[in-house]
C-alpha cells in the first residue's frame, strides 16, 4: 500500500504500545488545549476590558454551542475509525473513498450548522433561561460564532483523517498559528476598536478559517491514499455508512450529554449572572484538564482501530491498559493541580471577588474528580474502536446524562444550591464507567476467543 511519508503516518499496531501512545496523544492534546485557548482568549480579553456582563455573555454559550455541534463531532470521530481500519487493513480504496466522503461530510453539516445556529440562537438562549441582561450580548456572539461553522467543520474533519494514519503533529502546527491569529485579533478588536463579544466573535472564526483551510491544503498536498482530490468530492454510499454506523452514536450520545448540560446551564442561570460568570471562567479551566486527559480516550479510538483492522487481537488490552494509565495520570496532575490553584488560575478570567468565588465552588469539585471522567471517556472509546459504538451511547444515555436530569428534578430541587447542581458530575462519572467497563470485560472475552479461532484456523 501506498503510504504518507513515514514521519507523518505511523503504524500503531506494533512496538512499545505506551512510547507511542504518549508520542500520538501529547500533539492531539497541545492542538485541543490551544483550540480551548480560542475561547480562553475570548473569555480572558471580555472579562478583563468588557465587563463581567460580556464574560457571562460569552461563557454562557459554550453549552448551546456544545449542544449543536457535538451531533456533527461524533461523525469526524466515525471518520477517524473508518480510515483507520483502512489504513491498518493497508486498504487503500477505503482510505480514499473516505477521506473524500469526510471532508464532504463536513462542509455540509458545517452549512447546516451555520444556518440553524444564525437564526435560531436567541430562541435557543431564552429557552435556556439566558438571563435579560445578558441575552442580547449571547445572541450577537452565537450569530457570529455559527458563521464560521463552515470553516469549523471542515477542520474537525480533515484532522480526524490525519490522525486516523497517526499523524497528530500537523493539525498542531496549524492551530498554533491560528491560535497567535486569534489572540492578536481578540486585542485589536476588543480594545483597539471596543467591538467587545463581537469582536471576540470575529476573532475566532476568522482564526478557525485559517486552520482548516491549512489542514485541508496538506490533504490536498498528500501523494498517498490520504490525497484530497478537490474534484472529486461527494458521497461514497458504503465510506459513508461506515462512518454514520459508528458516528452518530458517538454524536447522539455527545448531543444527548451537551442536552443534559444545557439543562444545568439553565439552573445555574438561574442563580443570576455573578454565578454565570464565575461558573464560565471555571469551565474554561475545566477544559484544559479535560482535553489533555481526552487525547488518550481519543488515542484509545485510534490505536483500536488500526489494531482491529490489522487483526491484531492480543494487542487490544495493551492499548487499554496503557491509555487507562495515562488519562489516570494525567487527571491526578492537572486536575488536582487546578484544584489546588483553582482561585489564583480564576483571576486570570476576572477580578471580582464574587466571580471568583462563584467559580471555585465549581472548579474543586469537577477537577478535584475529573481523573473518573478520563476512565469513563477511555473505556468508552475502546468499546468504539471495537466497532461497538451503540453500546456506549446507550450506558453514557442512562448513566450520566438520565441521571443528572433525574438529580436536578428530584434531589437539586430539596436544596436548590450550585454545589448539589455540579455534584452530580462526579457521580454520573462513577456509575456510567462502572458500567463501561462490564460491558468492555464481555466484549474483549469475546474478541479473544474469536483470535483463538483464527489462529486454530
Amino acid at each position: 500500500m501506498t503510504q504518507t511519508r513515514a514521519d507523518r503516518s505511523a503504524d500503531l499496531t506494533s512496538g512499545p504500545m505506551l512510547q507511542k501512545i504518549i508520542l500520538f496523544s501529547i500533539p492531539l492534546a497541545a492542538s485541543s488545549i490551544l483550540q480551548l485557548l480560542f475561547n480562553a482568549a475570548d473569555v480572558v480579553v471580555v472579562g478583563r476590558f468588557a465587563g463581567s456582563t460580556a464574560l457571562a455573555a460569552v461563557g454562557s454559550n459554550g453549552s448551546l454551542i456544545n449542544l449543536l455541534v457535538n451531533l456533527f463531532v461524533g461523525l469526524s470521530l466515525g471518520a477517524n475509525v473508518v480510515a483507520a481500519r483502512c489504513f491498518g487493513a493497508k486498504d487503500e480504496h477505503g482510505i480514499q473513498d473516505t477521506v473524500h466522503t469526510a471532508v464532504t461530510l463536513g462542509l455540509t453539516s458545517g452549512v447546516l450548522l451555520a444556518v440553524v445556529g444564525f437564526f435560531a440562537a436567541r430562541s435557543l438562549l431564552e429557552l435556556m433561561s439566558c438571563p435579560e441582561d445578558v441575552i442580547g450580548l449571547s445572541a450577537l456572539y452565537l450569530k457570529i460564532y455559527f458563521i464560521g461553522m463552515p470553516m469549523n467543520m471542515l477542520y474537525n474533519f480533515s484532522s480526524a483523517l490525519l490522525r486516523a494514519v497517526g499523524d497528530t503533529k500537523r493539525p498542531l502546527y496549524c492551530l498554533a498559528a491560528a491560535g497567535i491569529i486569534n489572540v492578536v485579533l481578540n486585542l485589536v478588536f476588543v480594545i483597539g476598536f471596543s467591538m467587545s463579544v463581537a469582536g471576540v466573535a470575529l476573532a475566532t472564526i476568522i482564526s478557525e478559517t485559517v486552520s482548516a483551510c491549512l489542514v485541508t491544503a496538506m490533504l490536498v498536498r498528500e501523494k498517498g491514499a490520504l490525497h484530497l482530490d478537490l474534484h472529486k468530492l461527494g458521497f461514497h454510499a458504503g465510506a459513508l455508512k461506515q462512518i454514520l454506523l459508528i458516528g452518530l452514536p458517538a454524536g447522539l450520545q455527545s448531543t444527548v450529554f451537551s442536552l443534559s448540560n444545557v439543562v444545568i446551564q439553565s439552573a445555574i442561570n438561574s442563580f443570576g449572572s455573578t454565578v454565570v460568570a464565575g461558573s464560565s471562567a471555571s469551565s474554561n479551566l475545566e477544559g484544559f484538564v479535560y482535553t489533555a486527559m481526552n487525547a488518550f480516550a481519543q488515542a484509545a479510538v485510534t490505536f483500536t482501530s488500526q489494531n482491529m483492522g490489522a487483526r491484531k487481537y492480543h494487542n487490544l488490552d495493551r492499548v487499554m491498559r496503557n491509555c487507562l494509565l495515562c488519562a489516570v495520570v494525567t487527571g491526578i496532575l492537572l486536575g488536582g493541580g487546578a484544584a489546588l490553584a483553582g482561585r489564583q488560575l480564576l483571576h486570570f478570567y476576572s477580578s471580582d471577588e464574587a466571580v471568583i468565588a462563584a467559580g471555585y465552588e465549581r472548579l474543586w469539585i469537577i477537577c478535584g474528580t475529573y481523573l473518573l471522567c478520563g476512565i469513563m471517556d477511555t473505556l468508552a472509546s475502546s468499546l468504539r474502536g471495537l466497532g461497538y459504538s451503540v453500546l456506549p451511547m446507550v450506558v453514557s444515555l442512562i448513566g450520566s446524562c438520565l441521571l443528572r436530569l433525574v438529580w436536578i428534578a428530584t434531589i437539586f430541587q430539596l436544596n436548590r444550591t450550585p454545589f448539589m447542581l455540579y455534584i452530580s458530575y462526579p457521580i454520573s462519572w462513577v456509575l456510567t464507567a462502572s458500567v463501561h467497563l462490564i460491558c468492555l470485560l464481555v466484549v474483549r472475552r469475546k474478541l479473544q476467543k474469536k483470535g483463538q479461532d483464527l489462529q486454530a484456523a
